[in-house]
């Protein structure tokens, strides 16, 4: 019986750094990326809609930063486990 796949959204204003750990865990046969954001607004809609496993969530992004997305995200109920990036 094959397992279900992690899906990961990753949260960075970075580029190079969305890009990078998108490359690196798609190394993982049991890891999918299913979304990249740009901003804490952006990660809060992206993970409204894909319902990711896990958010790898920069702290310091423009907009909205990484704790008050995690706050926001947790107030509406998504119940990914969040990694802080800094």
């Amino acid at each position: 019986m094959k397992s279900q796949k992690i899906k990961v959204l990753i949260a960075d204003d970075h580029d190079l750094v969305r890009q990078g750990l998108k490359q690196i865990l798609e190394l993982e046969e049991d890891i999918e990326v299913i979304g990249l954001a740009v901003d804490g607004e952006d990660t809060i809609k992206q993970a409204e809609k894909l319902q990711p496993h896990i958010i790898l969530l920069d702290i310091n992004m423009p907009r909205m930063n990484g704790i008050q997305a995690l706050r926001r995200l947790k107030d509406i109920g998504i119940d990914s486990k969040v990694i802080m990036l800094s």
